[in-house]
């Protein structure tokens, strides 16, 4: 299963607990895109309060020790055709770019795609969304 990065920003921001997060895993490995690693390093980077940037800093280096996802040409492929889906069915692909990369990495790997956003991923095909 890969986690959408609404469910990495859940989890370090206590808006979602360990338990709903795993209960929603259940015995499946987990895994983090890549690309939700660059937004939550953004996040980090755009960060003003040192605090917070401390405690956004930790989060994402244990998040780093996670087995990582990283984009192939087989991504690549699965996320033009998830993008030109969306155009076709009338969405803009442009708002939510990240979100279509990842769902390429669990249509790519037939992995679910937990995540807080349900909406974004619904329709997709190939794409197994769960919400939590």
């Amino acid at each position: 299963m890969i986690f959408d990065t609404s469910i990495w920003v859940g989890l370090a921001t206590s808006q979602i607990s360990g338990e709903a997060v795993q209960q929603a895993a259940g015995d499946e490995s987990v895994y983090i895109s890549a690309i939700s690693l660059g937004e939550l390093n953004f996040g980090v980077e755009s960060c003003n309060d040192p605090v917070k940037r401390i405690l956004r800093m930790r989060f994402l280096r244990s998040y780093e020790q996670r087995p990582v996802l990283d984009v192939t040409a087989r991504t690549a492929s699965a996320f033009g055709l998830l993008a030109a889906f969306m155009k076709q069915s009338g969405r803009s692909p442009r708002t939510r770019v990240n979100d279509l990369w990842i769902a390429a990495q669990a249509m790519e790997n037939d992995y679910a795609l937990l995540t807080t956003n349900i909406k974004d991923f619904e329709g997709l095909p190939g794409v197994r969304a769960v919400g939590l």
